[in-house]
């Protein structure tokens, strides 16, 4: 159950209540400086100012607020008395300008990078400041020749902005919670200009981040093009309430402009540093999260050091095997989480499952293999440059067929060995899996938002073809790059892309999205001796995490899973 946060109202109340350390706090400075060195945002300039207050001392790095559009709401002030009275930790405050591409003459306009910074998903405003702009402020120096130093701890940084510059600072907190973790919003755009719309939706489908936010606007906010200020930013709230957010608001009836913002900036400031330096913990997350995440179980480090790992399988025991495709070796987990060579040379081996016959079926360049225990193997069909595969329980095999061909193939080899084309169109066909009862047949296509439903013919072919699974996109690019897919007993399918692990229910949508440690996903299976226990390939690493649900195996007989909530 959500309880309700304390309102504005109580901690101005108690701020009131609570006098200042002194009637004349002492004053901090604020310097300013420059930055054209930036790689993330190439040919901009800009300028910043750093507030450094009359208490820091650089024997300790300073806790640190971040505000866009330079110094806004008489932050210095605000934080000299609050500071002083101890109401929040000693914080350096850095107040950065957009960046411009200056023109190359008189006659030409700057680009003015704004909006493109700003209102961009993505993780690119967060990396210029944690690899640029802020390593370049602990160069500088306080006018008494303190060296500054900042706090890497994400709990010790706060975030802010109004409008674009809002939606930017829950951007870089919601992209690096690692790095930022309290966020002032102030008439945030989460509208329609460059998918900031999307976030409403993805706040509540996502795994909660350790994220405490502060939100700020009026009934007279805009009401444009982009959409509605006022209603979006109502709705960012009640996502974050939905899944177990810490947030609180002001809600007043002022326009566009930082009036309102600049009078409650104080409380804001009070209530996103309360109980500092305790940690702020993510909420609960959504009923769907629920049913498939455990409490406390988080992400677990399988190995490490791979170039590129895919094709995750386990067998009948929970084994796991994956393969390192550039070094062309297989390694296996065991039970206890332990990885260990398997194979020296696996011929360049991607996807790979097991099959009712307890043999381990590999697509190797243009060839599928088999091989049983002894690692002896077997050619079970070639002649086409196969991807990825799954192995139903009598022994029939789909294979994926992405590569040299336009478009890309699915084939079905029979329990007999003959192969048949049974599909083509897709862009990229990639990941392939069955549904419990094995009626569908589900192909990934990485190049687009989709993965394709197919019915299952007493022959092996395919009918009903459709676009059924609607995965989300990141902003910044054009496709999911949906890869691996597997379904669970229930009926949900779980796809690898871009923005991590989306998982659906059946009627086709997402309704959980996990993401992984390295932000990397490619592949994934359940393992372990209840198959309770999702493994991921992650580039160069592979992760295991532990979960309510139990893995569907295709090797199996087929089992029908309950009717989906529609």
């Amino acid at each position: 159950m959500i309880r309700p946060l304390p309102s504005l109202l109580v901690f101005s109340l108690l701020a009131s209540l609570a006098p200042l350390a002194s009637a004349d706090p002492p004053k901090g400075e604020v310097l300013k400086f420059s930055f054209d060195k930036s790689k993330v945002f190439p040919g901009t300039t800009r300028d910043y100012w750093v507030y450094i207050p009359k208490q820091y001392d650089p024997a300790k790095p300073a806790c640190v607020y971040v505000n866009q559009d330079g110094v806004q709401y008489s932050a210095p002030t605000v934080f000299d008395k609050l500071i002083d009275a101890k109401e929040m930790p000693v914080t350096i405050g850095v107040f950065i300008m957009h960046g411009r591409v200056k023109a190359p003459n008189d006659q030409g306009l700057d680009r003015f990078n704004r909006s493109f910074e700003y209102d961009g998903l993505g993780d690119n405003y967060a990396r210029f400041l944690l690899e640029e702009l802020l390593p370049d402020v602990e160069t500088k120096t306080a006018s008494d020749g303190r060296a500054i130093k900042l706090s890497k701890d994400g709990n010790d940084r706060a975030i802010g902005g109004g409008s674009s510059g809002a939606i930017c600072a829950f951007t870089a907190a919601w992209e690096r919670p690692d790095a930022f973790r309290r966020v002032f919003s102030s008439i945030g755009t989460y509208v329609g200009l460059r998918g900031g719309n999307e976030y409403p939706t993805l706040v509540r489908k996502v795994e909660p981040k350790p994220i405490r936010i502060f939100l700020e606007d009026g009934s007279n906010d805009l009401n444009i093009y982009g959409g509605d200020w006022w209603m979006a930013n109502q709705a960012m709230e009640r996502s974050f309430i939905f899944a177990g957010y810490e947030v609180n608001h002001s809600w007043g009836d002022g326009g566009h402009n930082g009036k309102h913002a600049g009078e409650i900036f104080p409380d804001a400031m009070r209530w996103l540093w309360k109980d500092w330096p305790a940690q702020i913990k993510p909420g609960e997350g959504s009923s769907q999260l629920r049913e498939i995440t455990i409490p406390g179980e988080d992400w677990q480090l399988v190995g490490e050091g791979y170039q590129f790992t895919e094709g995750p399988a386990a067998n009948s025991k929970g084994e796991v095997f994956f393969n390192d495709i550039p070094n062309k070796k297989t390694y296996k987990v065991d039970l206890a989480g332990k990885v260990s060579p398997y194979l020296e040379d696996s011929k360049g081996a991607n996807g790979q499952a097991f099959g009712p016959d307890g043999k381990r079926y590999v697509v190797a360049g243009e060839q599928v293999l088999s091989y049983d225990e002894s690692g002896k193997s077997a050619v079970v069909a070639d002649g086409f440059k196969g991807n990825d595969l799954v192995v139903r329980h009598d022994g029939g095999i789909y294979v994926t067929n992405p590569r040299g061909t336009d478009p890309s193939l699915v084939w079905y080899i029979s329990p007999t060995g003959e192969k048949k084309q049974v599909d083509s169109g897709l862009k990229f066909a990639n990941g392939v899996t069955l549904s419990p009862d094995q009626t569908l047949l589900y192909v990934a296509d990485t190049r687009s938002h989709w993965v394709y439903s197919y019915q299952i013919q007493a022959d092996g072919s395919l009918a009903h073809k459709q676009k059924y699974y609607h995965l989300h996109v990141p902003d910044n690019a054009d496709d999911s790059s949906a890869d691996g897919i597997r379904a669970d007993r229930d009926g949900r399918l779980y796809v690898t892309t871009r923005m991590g692990l989306q998982i659906c229910d059946q009627a086709g949508r997402v309704n959980v999205i996990l993401p992984t440690p390295n932000g990397k996903i490619a592949n994934l299976t359940f393992g372990g001796p209840d198959f309770d226990v999702i493994y991921a390939t992650c580039g160069d690493k592979v992760y295991r995490r532990k979960v309510k649900v139990k893995g569907a195996n295709a090797y199996q007989a087929p089992f029908k899973p309950a009717a989906p909530r529609l």
